[in-house]
């Protein structure tokens, strides 16, 4: 018998960032569970096509076409939302990313890097999680009851080689989460919760090709190092988030509010000897 305070069904979740592979789980892992999903992604194909598979599987989807980064366009998706489904329960702030001209490689070092490339990085995983919770809090203030998950990264909680500008944006995104707990919680009530949840390193198509080689699979340098500092012993997979998501978007969470949870294999644990 499911515990009464993991029942979500009902409940409406805005998922931002929706085209991703770790979003698209995490969308169908809320939908299977009885929430409504509003699916936002700049590139509205996407959404299309995950709405569909989440219909062809019983859940309720809404696909939105919107770019995180304009407050009109945000807009327009929360009244889209709010016709559709009549509330906001929850806000999954999934979009981010990083560019190769804000990272440093063996051919292009930091001094090279790009100002217009380290601006986007930190627009699209900063203010790409404050725009939406402005706009989708909103409704969650109106009603003392919500939800935010901000998804944070490794590189927030101990620098990264490569990657400055994306993990200094996730940090700071880190520092908001905490912020915003406080300032909703005080301003608008206990009812509202913000947390964050940091994944370790998961392996995806994006990513399949910078831990391991093209041509044969095996580990690439960057990827052995990784596993050997992670207790684990594996790299993550999108499912193993799932679990940290159901419970802090759940009544189960009611007294988790301001941090930000861990799901990396131990990486962040290892001191490396």
């Amino acid at each position: 018998m499911k515990h009464p305070g993991f029942d979500l069904s009902g409940r409406v979740a805005v998922l931002t960032g929706a085209g991703g592979v770790l979003i698209r789980a995490m969308a169908k892992a809320l939908a299977a569970e009885g929430v409504r999903v509003a699916l936002l992604n700049r590139t509205g194909a996407k959404a299309e096509l995950l709405a569909q598979e989440i219909v062809a599987a019983g859940g309720e989807a809404l696909p939105v076409e919107a770019n995180v980064l304009q407050t009109a366009d945000l807009e327009r998706a929360r009244d889209a939302v709010l016709q559709a489904f009549g509330r906001v329960d929850i806000l999954v702030n999934g979009a981010g990313g990083n560019q190769p001209e804000a990272t440093t490689s063996d051919t292009r070092s930091f001094f090279d890097l790009s100002p217009d490339a380290m601006r986007a990085v930190f627009d699209l995983n900063l203010l790409g999680a404050i725009l939406p919770s402005q706009v989708f809090g909103r409704p969650m203030a109106e009603a003392k009851s919500g939800v935010i998950v901000n998804i944070s990264s490794a590189s927030a909680i101990r620098p990264l080689t490569r990657v400055a500008t994306y993990g200094a944006a996730k940090a700071a995104l880190d520092n908001v989460t905490q912020w915003l707990a406080v300032h909703l919680a005080q301003q608008y009530g206990a009812g509202i919760r913000v947390n964050g949840l940091c994944p370790g390193f998961i392996e995806t198509e994006q990513n399949r090709f910078l831990l391991r080689d093209r041509e044969t699979g095996a580990l690439s340098k960057r990827g052995g190092d990784i596993l050997a500092h992670t207790p684990a012993s594996r790299f993550g997979t999108p499912d193993d988030l799932l679990g940290a998501l159901l419970w802090l978007v759940s009544p189960a969470a009611a007294f988790v509010t301001g941090t930000v949870v861990v799901v990396d294999g131990g990486f962040s644990a290892f001191s490396g000897v």
